[in-house]
């Protein structure tokens, strides 16, 4: 009986003990590091590609993407921006998804430079695309978004297909867009 009675007074005793350490812990101060969730919504257009010895523009080939990116923002000038672009092509006629995360850096007046690595689903290209966007605050935002931007960028995709012949593309593109 005196085991039990023992047993049970340092089980009381571990768990008020316990109670109070996690009580001290939750009352203490945090970190005051803050992450903000953002995004942006808005259309590419590739303007010029240069790939396989051929340059072509957009008279050649009309071609329209539509970002779709969330971003997360610490306290830093660093950003890591989650973006899809679903596109659509006219020749030949077809429809794409890359996905490309990526950071952006930001600097004084709305610039930002960035990198990113593309993914093209369900092909057998992928690469990187550097860029450099500016953006400007609306003065009074009402509703859900806060600024606008245009963003300069410059994709380079390495083709591997099996079997057929390897290309890398370097494209121009603009991107305009609505950030939240």
């Amino acid at each position: 009986m005196k085991l039990r009675i023992g047993q049970t007074i340092w089980a009381r005793g571990f768990v008020i003990g316990t109670l109070a350490l996690i009580s001290l812990v939750g009352t203490a101060a945090t970190a005051s590091a803050q992450v903000t969730v953002g995004g942006h919504v808005g259309f590419v257009i590739p303007w010029v590609t240069h790939a396989g010895g051929q340059t072509t523009s957009i008279a050649d080939n009309f071609q329209i993407g539509f970002p779709i990116g969330v971003t997360f923002k610490g306290q830093g000038r660093m950003a890591l921006d989650l973006e899809m672009v679903p596109s659509i092509s006219d020749k030949p006629r077809a429809v794409a998804l890359t996905v490309d995360p990526g950071v952006v850096w930001g600097l004084p007046h709305g610039i930002g430079i960035g990198l990113r690595a593309a993914f093209d689903v369900n092909s057998s290209q992928f690469g990187f695309i550097p860029l450099v966007n500016k953006s400007w605050e609306f003065k009074e935002p009402k509703g859900l978004f806060k600024q606008f931007f245009i963003e300069a960028d410059l994709p380079v995709k390495f083709n591997r297909p099996t079997g057929g012949t390897s290309t890398n593309a370097v494209t121009f593109a603009t991107h305009f867009g609505l950030g939240f």
